[in-house]
């Protein structure tokens, strides 16, 4: 497979939010016994993360090398972004997508997200929205956050897979339960008019704008406080049937 190398741009845009984890990450369980068989990879792992921190990327480089190759996922993902910058060596791209794959394929959500922007972004690997949207669902069925808006998207636009908007809802339900900013604009949105997939529900809606807006979201602020005004109104006396002394 012909891989190129990124701009630095384009690696900035992919990359946002998608540097070396390190600290804990959600993975796909484990046997006890194969846990038990790697924890001298785990080991080698903390020991790159400190020297990692330390800013001794060279030392790092070669830990997480040695504990990607003894099956340690996070080392696997954290030795794929530094090949991938270019960090204590020269950019590898070929490299990086290998153990890139590696960690998504043991389960690693973070690996699993970024490998499926790869694809539906283009970058390092061919553009594929069928495979994107593979990876994205299996980091999204382990509860990672973008995954979960990213293929809310999906369903919601129908690329790459048939169009469905309660299936939509339903994922971005859980990126908004998870803090995603976006995804609980639109579950407010969904409450507030239904759209055919949920009953409206305005205390639902403004929930959620609420949770937004607390954000900073600027719109979901404006819906809330419109929503507040309309049911102040609703809610006040009439005094046009106020009692004559």
């Amino acid at each position: 497979m012909r891989h190129v190398v990124l701009p630095s741009s384009a690696l900035r845009r992919l990359l946002a939010g998608t540097a070396l984890v390190l600290t804990g990450v959600a993975c796909a369980p484990i046997p006890y016994a194969v846990a038990a068989a790697q924890a001298p990879a785990q080991a080698l792992t903390d020991q790159a993360v400190h020297h990692y921190e330390a800013g001794q990327q060279t030392q790092a480089l070669e830990e997480f090398r040695r504990a990607a190759e003894q099956g340690n996922r996070l080392a696997q993902f954290d030795y794929a972004m530094m090949l991938l910058n270019g960090e204590g060596v020269n950019a590898d791209p070929d490299g990086a997508v290998h153990w890139l794959e590696r960690a998504a394929s043991a389960g690693m959500t973070q690996a699993q997200y970024v490998y499926a922007k790869m694809f539906d972004d283009g970058y390092v690997v061919g553009k594929s929205i069928p495979q994107a949207n593979l990876w994205y669902e299996k980091a999204a069925k382990q509860g990672h956050v973008q995954a979960q808006a990213a293929i809310a998207n999906e369903y919601f636009i129908g690329r790459g897979v048939p169009k469905d908007y309660k299936t939509a809802f339903s994922w971005y339900e859980k990126a908004a339960r998870g803090g995603d900013l976006p995804s609980q604009y639109i579950v407010a949105s969904y409450y507030e008019r239904g759209y055919g997939v949920v009953t409206p529900d305005l205390e639902r809606a403004r929930l959620w704008y609420g949770k937004a807006a607390a954000q900073g979201d600027v719109a979901a602020q404006g819906k809330l406080d419109a929503m507040n005004r309309e049911r102040a109104q609703r809610t006040a006396p009439d005094s046009s049937q106020a009692p004559v002394k």
